[in-house]
């Protein structure tokens, strides 16, 4: 009862803060700017500082500018980190911690929009409302190739092969990440008996394999994209055991009193999708991606 009352008050602070400074599309075209929340991560968001100047590159920011081009609005990127992008979009701190969300302080809103490669997780979907989905993913786990881990021969079941990978966990480290969809909370991890091994500093994710080729650990849980560009970037030196997933897909994410921006998107990825436009888009960040997701991309763009 006591957890039910606290969660009902949080949510009651959510939507006093959101009444504050949160807005729906009128609003956004009344402003001018659609500003657009990003954590640098994989091809999706590149955010780096070059020469003083803030520079942003990436799929989800061309997707973005192209939204809000579409829209006949300014863009504006605003950077975020995983601990505190759902806050930043929302107007109070929000983690996942021991399986639970957890509402923090009040934070001002920043952001109309959260676009940096999001898996559609069940607990976002509590915090935001997703988009349609725009990028295949799931969870793999990579290991060096000095590892005594050895890829699984695939069964043509997943659940089996996820079942085969966890099997051969037991007492050997794993590189982890609380707050981001490598969170071992999220599959069962301690379930292996592996070594779950956590940053002791904030990091990014693509600082994953770098920290296993650093001897951090022997294998880490990795997510698709950043695994199609690891697996081409340390071309010899990793390698993919199987996955630890299901499957999973990427989304943008908005307030929940945002229906029209969200309404808005889906329309203009419908629209990019049957021209052809963002599967160009995607090959130049992902091109690798269409050997592994072919039909993900070709559904999409035949069925609008």
């Amino acid at each position: 009862m006591r957890l039910f009352v606290q969660l009902a008050l949080s949510v009651t602070l959510l939507v006093s803060v959101g009444q504050i400074s949160a807005r729906d599309l009128p609003e956004i075209r009344k402003s001018g700017v659609l500003r657009h929340l990003g954590v640098s991560y994989a091809n999706f968001v590149n955010h780096y500082s070059e020469g003083g100047k803030q520079i942003q590159g990436g799929l989800d920011v061309e997707l973005m500018q192209g939204f809000a081009a579409h829209l006949g609005l300014k863009y504006q990127f605003v950077d975020a980190q995983w601990t505190s992008v759902f806050g930043l979009l929302n107007g109070q701190h929000i983690q996942y911690i021991d399986r639970q969300i957890v509402w923090g302080d009040k934070v001002p809103i920043q952001g109309d929009i959260i676009a940096n490669g999001a898996t559609i997780l069940e607990w976002r979907k509590e915090v935001v409302d997703f988009s349609d989905p725009y990028f295949p993913s799931a969870v793999w786990l990579i290991a060096r190739t000095d590892s005594h881990l050895q890829p699984i021969t695939p069964s043509g079941r997943l659940d089996e092969d996820i079942r085969q990978v966890k099997a051969m966990l037991k007492g050997h480290d794993v590189l982890a990440m609380k707050q981001s969809c490598l969170d071992p909370d999220l599959y069962g991890m301690e379930l292996t008996e592996a070594n779950i091994i956590l940053p002791t500093k904030e990091r990014k994710l693509n600082e994953m394999v770098p920290a296993i080729m650093n001897n951090d650990a022997e294998s880490t849980l990795l997510d698709v994209p950043d695994a199609l560009i690891a697996l081409q970037k340390w071309s010899g030196e990793i390698k993919v055991i199987g996955p630890i997933s299901p499957a999973q897909q990427m989304a943008v994410g908005f307030r929940k009193n945002s229906p029209q921006l969200r309404a808005a998107f889906n329309a203009y990825l419908r629209k990019i999708r049957a021209d052809g436009s963002y599967n160009k888009m995607v090959e130049k960040y992902y091109p690798s991606v269409f050997h592994f997701y072919r039909k993900f991309f070709v559904v999409a763009t035949e069925e609008i």
